[in-house]
């Protein structure tokens, strides 16, 4: 069974009434940001289900709340009982040991249960697990507090999943609908891509699970790089650019199979929400629709196209052990959702770091495929199947996006999409063998 301690349970150093506090703190912030972020909507966004990998705001919001209910609430509080037994079946997402569910794809069918209705089902959620954190016994709180903070997590990955699935939802109305009228400072120039040598060696890869991860993180293990170079910074817009106007998406020889057949199925001739106007480009963003900028970091590109982009610039990928590796030493900081801008932005150009935009911005494609690491073992029971069953047929991404929060984000973190993904903040960093 793999142990890991949250915060809550780390006695030695925080002692248990004040952990208790602690992580109360964090749960009430958590669970009103996500009701901040949903603020700029409409009762109607919240119902929309625009392709089988989007869901509605509603079902986000509801579900979060079902995952305290189902894997806390119902197994600790034997007083506790659900609003409707059908919410169950309703707001499970995935998890076959706790049930059967509704099917996914069809989540946009459901006008009931209303929105009210979900809002007053979170405060009811609420209500319960303020009462269990602050009022449940030592024990049953030790045994819990995993739960809590794994759920927690589990909600700033819905967060992020509410943001892009809305972008995807408001992409498709005419009107073009404004989702956040923040503006935010760019830089109108951008930092001169350079190359990173790291040298040949072991390195250690993954983390020994003291401190809160998810399973998948684990366990700390040996992998051994020969030297590599990564770029300096993301490929921006007009590199982008370039490269669709030699041809990008005409030239076979530069594309994955997969890729090149994905991309004749689905008439790819650009990044997602772009549009030519008039001989410019535009994008759709949750700031409006705009003309694309070309410093900014392109995004919303599928690993199929990050790599054909890869190919085509004399480059590669980054496996995930050496974008890990390259960013060690790199201070979590970036363009994260607590900034508000929901949009990559232009890499600086007096940044004093080596490598920049490895956290926010963008999820980095790597040319990993998701698979265990040597020795990984998954948690017991329905939160076992959390990340392991999904290694197969995906790709790990890394580093975080403009709509993840900065407290979520860590360098081991294994994000993973299947490669022809493209509604997440996805972005492209360049590696290469030799300069």
């Amino acid at each position: 069974m793999l142990k890991i301690k949250s915060s809550a349970q780390q006695k030695t150093t925080l002692p248990l009434r004040l952990a208790r506090k602690t992580i109360l703190n964090k749960y009430l912030k958590v669970r009103k940001f996500s009701l901040t972020l949903c603020r700029p909507l409409e009762t109607e966004d919240y119902v929309i289900q625009s392709m089988p990998d989007v869901s509605p705001t509603k079902w986000h919001l509801a579900h979060t709340s079902w995952f305290f209910e189902a894997f806390l609430l119902s197994k600790a509080n034997k007083k506790y009982k659900s609003i409707h037994p059908l919410y169950n079946y309703l707001f499970n997402s995935y998890y076959v040991l706790i049930g059967e569910r509704f099917s996914r794809p069809d989540r946009g069918l459901l006008s009931r249960p209303t929105v009210k209705d979900v809002f007053n089902y979170r405060k009811y959620v609420d209500e319960y697990m303020i009462d269990f954190i602050e009022n449940s016994s030592d024990e049953n709180y030790e045994k819990y507090a995993f739960i809590i903070e794994i759920g927690l997590n589990h909600e700033q990955q819905h967060q992020e999943l509410l943001l892009t699935d809305i972008k995807h939802v408001l992409s498709l109305n005419p009107f073009h609908p404004v989702y956040s009228k923040n503006i935010f400072k760019n830089s109108k120039k951008t930092a001169a891509l350079k190359w990173i040598r790291f040298e040949e060696g072991i390195y250690e890869i993954g983390t020994n699970g003291k401190e809160f991860c998810y399973d998948n993180e684990t366990p700390l293990h040996k992998d051994y790089l020969t030297s590599f170079y990564i770029a300096s910074r993301l490929v921006t817009n007009q590199e982008y650019i370039n490269f669709i106007e030699d041809g990008g998406y005409k030239r076979q020889e530069i594309w994955l199979s997969d890729g090149w057949a994905t991309l004749e199925k689905e008439n790819w001739s650009a990044p997602l929400y772009w549009q030519k106007i008039n001989n410019k480009w535009y994008h759709f963003t949750l700031n409006g629709f705009r003309k694309v900028e070309p410093n900014e970091p392109v995004t919303h590109v599928s690993h199929y196209e990050a790599d054909a982009f890869a190919r085509w610039f004399g480059a590669r990928l980054p496996t995930e052990s050496e974008w890990e590796v390259a960013s060690n030493k790199v201070k979590i900081k970036g363009n994260f959702v607590e900034n508000r801008n929901f949009h990559p932005l232009a890499a600086e150009i007096n940044s004093k770091e080596l490598i920049s935009q490895m956290f926010g911005d963008l999820w980095e494609w790597t040319q990993s495929a998701y698979l265990p690491y040597p020795g990984y073992k998954p948690l017991p029971g329905a939160l076992g199947e959390y990340n392991g069953k999904f290694m197969s047929n995906q790709i790990v991404l890394k580093g975080g996006s403009c709509a993840t929060s900065k407290t979520h984000i860590r360098n081991t973190y294994r994000n993973f999409f299947p490669p022809h993904s493209r509604w997440q903040f996805m972005g492209i960093r360049l590696a290469k063998d030799n300069k």
